[in-house]
C-alpha cells in the first residue's frame, strides 16, 4: 500500500511535536511506501528539511500557499454548472466540490484569469450585496482574492497517486485528501492533533493583519474546509475525548471518529543522566519547547524571573530550536536582558535525554496545544509538569483516564502570577515534586506507550489494506 502523508506547516521543515509524530509514524511502518505532500508558505522554504527522511519515503511534493505564480492571464470561462459551484462556495452554500475539483484540474485553468476575471468578480459581488454592502467594494474584492488564492492553488495542484491519503489536519490538507478521494477513488484518513478550525479561529481573533468583518470571512473559510474534510474522510482520529467532541460540534459524523492518544517510548527515558556536580544547590526548571509565539515563551520568562526573586536558586533551561522564529526569539532574548535575571539558558535543539534527568520540574506555557509529547516525556522521566490549560494538558496532568492523582499544576494561559506561584510551590517542596513525578510516570506507563499507538495505527492501516483488496477483487 502506498500512503500519501499530507502535512501543513510542520514536517519535515520544523522541529516540534507534530513533526516528531509524523516522522515516528512513518518509521513504524517500513512495510508501507510513503509519499510526502507538504503544504508550506512559499518557495523560499523548498527542500529545507530539518529531518532526515526515512528510507520508505519515496517522494516529496510541495504546495506553496503564498505563491505568486498564478499562471496565464487568459483561460477558459466556466460553464453554468461550474459557475454555480464556484458561487455556492463563495456564498457559503452547499457546494458541488466534485465539479470544482475537476474544473481546477484542467490544464487550461489560470488562477490569474479566474481571480481577475468575470466569474469570480460576479460571485463576489453577489456575496457582497447579500452580506457586506456597507464596506468599500474594492477593498472587499481584494480581500476575497487573498482569501481564495491559497484554496485555489490547493485545488489546482497535480496530486501524486496513492492508495491512502493520511492528512495530519483538515484545512488545506483536508482539501488535498478530499480531492484525491474524488479524483482517484482513494481512501482518506484524517488525524488531528489540535482542532485545525479552532486553532485558526484563535489566531484570527488575535491577528493584527486582518480586521473587522474580514476576520469572520476567514473563519468561515476554515470552517467550510473542515466540513469538506469531515464529510469526505473514511476515518477521523483525535488525541483525546474533548477534541473528539469539538470535531462532532463542527460537523464530523460520530461513526467516523476515533480517539487515538499519543504514545512515547517510556524505556528510552529510563536510566538517563541525573544531577551533576554543578547542579548542587540549584532548582532546575526545564522547558522542552520551540521558541515560538504559540508557546508564549515571554510569559514563561516573566513568571520565572518573578519566582527567582523569591527563590534565587532557580535556573531555567529552554530546550528547543529558535532559528525558525528568529524575530520572536530576539524579542525573548531582549526580554531576558530587560528583566535582568541570570540563570536562563537557551540551549537550542538538544537530545532531551541528556537534560531531563537534571530537571526538578518541567514547564509549558503555550496558548495552544494538542496532547504535548513534552509532557509525556517528562512523565516518563519522573518529572512533574506545570502547564497552561490548553489542549489535553489538564487531562494529562490531573488524569482523565485514571485515578493516580495530580502529576503537576495546571494554570490559566498568560497568567504570570499563577505560573510564578506554581513554580514556587514546586521549588519549595521536594517531596511534592517527587510524588507528582511518580504519578506522572505511572500515568504515561499505563496509558501512553508508543506500542499502544503503533498497534492502533497498524490496525487502522490494516483495515484500509483489506478494504482495498476487497475493492480490487470486486472490480
Amino acid at each position: 500500500m502506498k500512503i500519501c502523508m499530507v502535512v501543513e506547516g510542520c514536517y519535515p521543515y520544523v522541529v516540534g511535536g507534530v513533526s516528531s509524530w509524523v516522522h515516528g509514524l512513518i518509521q513504524m511502518f517500513p512495510e508501507y511506501k510513503f509519499v510526502l505532500l507538504t503544504i508550506i508558505a512559499n518557495r523560499s522554504m523548498s527542500g529545507k528539511f530539518v529531518y532526515e527522511l526515512p528510507p520508505n519515503v519515496e517522494e516529496v511534493h510541495e504546495l506553496y500557499l503564498d505563491d505568486d505564480e498564478w499562471g496565464r492571464k487568459h483561460h477558459e470561462r466556466m460553464n453554468r454548472k461550474e459557475y454555480r459551484a464556484l458561487r455556492s462556495l463563495i456564498l457559503n452554500q452547499k457546494t458541488d466540490w466534485e465539479t470544482l475539483f475537476h474544473w481546477f484540474q484542467k490544464s487550461r485553468v489560470s488562477l490569474n484569469g479566474l481571480l481577475m476575471g468575470e466569474d469570480f468578480f460576479q460571485a463576489v459581488m453577489d456575496y457582497y450585496q447579500l452580506n457586506y454592502s456597507q464596506v468599500v467594494f474594492s477593498d472587499f474584492l481584494w480581500m476575497m482574492r487573498s482569501i481564495y488564492l491559497p484554496m485555489f492553488l490547493t485545488m489546482k495542484m497535480k496530486l501524486p497517486k496513492a492508495d491512502l491519503y493520511h492528512c495530519v489536519c483538515t484545512g488545506y490538507a483536508g482539501i488535498i485528501g478530499s480531492m484525491a478521494k474524488c479524483l482517484y477513488g482513494s481512501r482518506l484518513l484524517i488525524s488531528e492533533h489540535g482542532i485545525y478550525t479552532r486553532e485558526r479561529e484563535e489566531e484570527l481573533v488575535r491577528a493584527k493583519w486582518v480586521e473587522g468583518i474580514y476576520k469572520n470571512i476567514w473563519i468561515d473559510q476554515f470552517r467550510k474546509m473542515s466540513r469538506l474534510a469531515y464529510e469526505s474522510a473514511d476515518l477521523v482520529t483525535s488525541l483525546y475525548g474533548y477534541a473528539r467532541g469539538i470535531q462532532l460540534e463542527l460537523g464530523c459524523p460520530m461513526e467516523k471518529t476515533m480517539v487515538v492518544s499519543n504514545g512515547i517510548s517510556v524505556e528510552k527515558l529510563q536510566d538517563i543522566p541525573g544531577k551533576q556536580e554543578e547542579d548542587e544547590g540549584k532548582v532546575h526548571v526545564g522547558a522542552i519547547v520551540r521558541v515560538a509565539p504559540i508557546k508564549d515563551i515571554k510569559t514563561m520568562i516573566q513568571a520565572f524571573c518573578f519566582a527567582k526573586e523569591q527563590k534565587p536558586e532557580l535556573k531555567l533551561w529552554i530546550m528547543g530550536p529558535w532559528e525558525d522564529e528568529k524575530e520572536y526569539a530576539r524579542e525573548c532574548f531582549e526580554l531576558v536582558d530587560l528583566m535582568g535575571t541570570s540563570d536562563i539558558v537557551f540551549t537550542d535543539k538538544v537530545d532531551v535525554r541528556e537534560y531531563l534527568g537534571r530537571m526538578d520540574m518541567i514547564i509549558l506555557t503555550s496558548i495552544s496545544e494538542g496532547q504535548p509529547l513534552a509532557i509525556l516525556e517528562s512523565f516518563a522521566a519522573h518529572k512533574p509538569v506545570i502547564a497552561t490549560n490548553v489542549g489535553n494538558c489538564e487531562g494529562l496532568i490531573l488524569g482523565d483516564m485514571d485515578d493516580f492523582g495530580p502529576a503537576g499544576i495546571v494554570t490559566h494561559i498568560m497568567n504570570v502570577e499563577e505560573i510564578t506561584q506554581a513554580i514556587l510551590r514546586l521549588a519549595d517542596d521536594e517531596a511534592l515534586r517527587i510524588e507528582m513525578g511518580e504519578r506522572g510516570y505511572r500515568r504515561v506507563a499505563a496509558g501512553y506507550r508508543i506500542e499502544k499507538m503503533q498497534d492502533t495505527y497498524r490496525n487502522i492501516y490494516g483495515d484500509f489494506v483489506a478494504s482495498l483488496e476487497q475493492k480490487t477483487e470486486e472490480e
